[in-house]
C-alpha cells in the first residue's frame, strides 16, 4: 500500500509541477514515508499534520501552496470518512453558538499579546494590509484603516461600534484620527486587557462581548475580520444585528476573507489548529444575508494584498521566533509557519480573496462615492 500511496500522491503533486525530493524551491522534501499514505486518507488535513510533525520540509511553502491551489490539489484528495462525518456535522448543526463561538479565542486569540504584538507590529492589526504607494507592512496597515474611516466618513461626534474589534488599534485610530466615540466588542479576554490598556483616556469601551448581546444605536458599525468566525447558519442573524443597531442614516463596513465558492465548513487543518469553527463566506453568502436588511453601496476586493501581509508577518514571526521558542515549542513553530505562509499561498492563487461591503440601511441619497 505504502508503494502504490506513493505512486497516486506522487502523480498528484506532479500536476501541481510540485516533485518530491527536487531541487526547486517549492519542491517537497519527504523524510517520514507514511506522509503518503496520510495524504491519501485524510487530505489536507494529513498533508498538514505531517509538516508539523517533521514528515516532510519545503524552502517555500508559499510557493508549493500557490501552485497546490492552481491545481485544485485539495479537491482532488478529500480524505476520509473522519472529514466526511465533520462535514456532516458542518451541516446538520450550528457550530458557532455563543458558548461554542468562544473556543477560537481560547485557542487562537489568546495565544499571546506578546506573541502577537511581535508578529503584527505596532498597527496591532491581524487583518489585510492596503499596499497603495508603500511597500511597507506597518504603513499599509495604517493605510488600510485610513481607508475604512474613510469609506465610512467618519468625523467628530459620531458613535461607531467596532465588531469583533482585536486589540483595539482601529477603534483607537477612530478615535485620535477622526473623533468618535467608540464602542468595541471581542471575545477574547487577551485582546480586552490589551485593548482597554492601549485605548485608556480616549473615548472607547471595549467589551468582553458577543455581538449578537450588542444594544444601542450608532451612527456607524464596522467589522474586519470577524465574519469568517460567524459561520453560515448565523449570517443572516449577524446582518441582523448590524441593521438593528445601526442609525437608519448609517453606514455599515464589513470587511472579510471570501471564498470564491459558497461552502458550509472550512479546510479540516485550518479548523483544527488554527481557527475552530471557522469559514469563509462567499460574496452570494454576504448578500444573500443582507438582503432586504441593507442597500450594497459598494465591494472592494484588495485580496492580492493579502500575500503580501502574510509574507510581512512570516518575516515578524521568523525574526523574534527564538525568543518565543522555549515557550511554545518546535511543533508550534512549524504550524505556524506552515499557517502563514499556506495561506500567502493560497491568496497568491487567488483562490480566496479580501472584500470590503458597506451598505446602507436606505441609500444613500445621491449615490454612494466609492472611496479608494
Amino acid at each position: 500500500m505504502s508503494a502504490r500511496a506513493r505512486e497516486i500522491v506522487t502523480e498528484l503533486l506532479a500536476g501541481a509541477d510540485i516533485r518530491t525530493d527536487g531541487a526547486r524551491a517549492w519542491d517537497l522534501h519527504v523524510h517520514d514515508e507514511r506522509f503518503y499514505g496520510r495524504v491519501l486518507a485524510s487530505g489536507t488535513l494529513g498533508f498538514g499534520e505531517s509538516y508539523i510533525e517533521g514528515g516532510w520540509d519545503c524552502e517555500a511553502i508559499d510557493e508549493m501552496a500557490d501552485r497546490a491551489a492552481r491545481a485544485h490539489l485539495d479537491e482532488r484528495v478529500r480524505g476520509n470518512l473522519v472529514n466526511g462525518w465533520a462535514s456532516a456535522v458542518a451541516r446538520l448543526s450550528n457550530q458557532q453558538t455563543m458558548r461554542r463561538a468562544r473556543r477560537v479565542a481560547r485557542v487562537h486569540y489568546d495565544l499571546g499579546n506578546e506573541f502577537f504584538a511581535a508578529m503584527l507590529g505596532p498597527t496591532m492589526q491581524y487583518s489585510c494590509a492596503y499596499f497603495r504607494g508603500t511597500d511597507d507592512l506597518d504603513e499599509a496597515q495604517r493605510r488600510k484603516m485610513d481607508l475604512i474611516c474613510r469609506k465610512l466618513g467618519l468625523r467628530p461626534g459620531l458613535r461607531l461600534l467596532d465588531i469583533g474589534c482585536g486589540w483595539g488599534g482601529l477603534a483607537r485610530h477612530a478615535a485620535t484620527a477622526h473623533g468618535c466615540t467608540v464602542l468595541g466588542v471581542t471575545i477574547s479576554s487577551e485582546q480586552q486587557a490589551f485593548a482597554t490598556e492601549w485605548c485608556r483616556g480616549l473615548p472607547v469601551e471595549i467589551r468582553l462581548q458577543d455581538y449578537r448581546q450588542v444594544t444601542g444605536e450608532f451612527d456607524r458599525v464596522v467589522s474586519v475580520g470577524m465574519l469568517e468566525h460567524v459561520g453560515y447558519r448565523n449570517y443572516r442573524e449577524f446582518m441582523e444585528v448590524a441593521a438593528r443597531v445601526l442609525h437608519p442614516e448609517g453606514l455599515f463596513l464589513c470587511h472579510s476573507i471570501g471564498g470564491q465558492v459558497s461552502r458550509v465548513r472550512t479546510d479540516p487543518w485550518i479548523e483544527r489548529y488554527i481557527f475552530p469553527r471557522s469559514l469563509l463566506p462567499s460574496p452570494a453568502q454576504v448578500t444573500r444575508a443582507a438582503e432586504a436588511l441593507f442597500v450594497l453601496e459598494d465591494v472592494h476586493n484588495f485580496g492580492a494584498d493579502y500575500d503580501r501581509t502574510l509574507l510581512g508577518w512570516a518575516r515578524n514571526f521568523e525574526a523574534t521566533w527564538p525568543q518565543f521558542a522555549p515557550r511554545y515549542g518546535e511543533r508550534f513553530g512549524r504550524m505556524w509557519r506552515y499557517y502563514l505562509l499556506g495561506c500567502a499561498g493560497s491568496f497568491r492563487a487567488r483562490t480566496i480573496d479580501l472584500f470590503q461591503f458597506v451598505f446602507s440601511k436606505r441609500g444613500v441619497p445621491g449615490g454612494y462615492t466609492s472611496v479608494r
